[in-house]
């Protein structure tokens, strides 16, 4: 039981991932709470990023693509990845972005469940997944309906024998409620219908067992948990029994069974390769093939213990210190929370403001939501400590009703 900020002080001590901290840029005079939306730098990234600048591209040029290996990175990073999605190595590749993964693997699952017309999603998903869905719907124009529900408990009723695909986030963007993969994945099998998860708030931070779940498709990003850099490459999964039935609607020709031959006509690639599409973005690339290699001997289940410890410290805290000032948790208290926690408050915009600017950072999504995330490889137990001292801080003096923490970026 903490009772002390020394006692904080005592677990960081105690702590196995501990040294992890030392691998990573983070301010001294900052405590960060926002790597459920952007990773920290990890210090191997800037010397990866030089090598790749100055000493492949600027020496090497069109020659790294062999020298270097740069045409193999998107499947080498997916191969790197996969342990923290429990996928096996040949099933995931790096490549675009979330939303165009989801477009890709949206596209494909219709096709492959051609007589079905409904995709099943949740109405709190994040919006770029409805989004995607939306235009996918538009664009085939041919009676596909995007039926969106609002409970587990409606999952039962709304997975019917007309469901093609059902489309959920493993981790909930702003409350942190973490689904029941296997036991929904089931459901929509049991049904005919295939499973798509989006893993961006999952990879890296909790243990993720596709395979064990025999889930069909996932995508998820690389710039949260995982570190990759602001708008790293996204990955796919597409599960291996299904590798040889599908085929991408984006048929560019990194996905190409040999694109070198410069064939007129497409062939696909065999297995996960048919789903690149275009030439990688290698800069980025290299950089979240860098955090990976940090990453590499951390064990997932040591991750997933602190991240819960964290987040519960986080909780009790700010029910006990601040008490008077109206949160309401939306998260949830026991282990189907991910690594983050979440408090409403009518005026969550101006005190998460005044906490950045008391250098606690964390994030705002609205209406009225502060979004705390717990990144377990530099997040502290007295960084904890520290930032709810800050909160209470502002809360009890009111320091945070100031007119210019109510002032609205174009990024909240």
């Amino acid at each position: 039981m903490v009772h002390t900020r020394n006692d904080c002080v005592a677990r960081d001590n105690a702590d196995p991932l501990a040294r992890m901290r030392e691998h990573f840029d983070v301010p001294d005079d900052m405590i960060y709470l926002d790597g459920n939306s952007l990773g920290a730098l990890p210090h191997a990234t800037k010397d990866r990023l030089r090598q790749t600048i100055e000493d492949q591209w600027g020496l090497d040029l069109i020659k790294s693509w062999n020298k270097h290996d740069w045409y193999t990175m998107p499947l080498r990073c997916g191969q790197k990845l996969s342990k923290f999605i429990g996928a096996k190595p040949t099933e995931v590749v790096c490549a675009d972005s979330t939303s165009v993964n989801l477009f890709k693997l949206l596209a494909t699952a219709l096709a492959a469940r051609s007589d079905r017309k409904v995709i099943v999603s949740e109405r709190s998903n994040f919006p770029t997944d409805l989004y995607i869905a939306q235009g996918l719907i538009g664009m085939l124009d041919c009676g596909h309906e995007l039926r969106l529900i609002d409970s587990d408990a409606e999952i039962e009723t709304a997975i019917q024998n007309d469901v093609a695909v059902v489309m959920l986030t493993h981790v909930d963007y702003r409350s942190g409620r973490v689904h029941d993969m296997k036991a929904i994945t089931k459901k929509a099998h049991d049904a005919g219908a295939l499973i798509l998860w989006d893993l961006a708030h999952s990879a890296g931070a909790l243990p993720v067992e596709l395979n064990a779940a025999d889930a069909d498709l996932a995508v998820g990003c690389g710039y949260k948990y995982l570190n990759g850099g602001p708008g790293a490459p996204a990955f796919l999964y597409v599960a291996e029994r299904l590798q040889e039935h599908v085929r991408s609607p984006l048929s560019g020709w990194m996905g190409h069974a040999s694109p070198f031959d410069f064939d007129a006509s497409y062939t696909p690639a065999k297995g996960i390769a048919r789903n690149l599409c275009g030439t990688p973005p290698l800069l980025s690339m290299a950089a979240l093939e860098a955090s990976l290699d940090v990453m590499a001997d951390v064990n997932i289940l040591q991750i997933r213990n602190k991240s819960l410890e964290l987040g519960n410290l986080f909780i009790n805290l700010v029910e006990s210190r601040c008490a008077a000032h109206g949160f309401r948790l939306i998260s949830p208290r026991d282990e189907t929370r991910g690594s983050q926690v979440s408090f409403a408050h009518p005026d969550s915009f101006p005190i998460m403001q005044a906490l950045i600017d008391g250098h606690v950072v964390g994030d705002f999504r609205s209406p009225d939501i502060l979004r705390f995330g717990f990144t377990p490889l530099y997040t502290r137990y007295v960084d904890v400590w520290d930032a709810v001292d800050v909160l209470a801080g502002i809360m009890d003096s009111g320091s945070w009703n100031q007119q210019q923490f109510h002032e609205r970026g174009t990024v909240t």
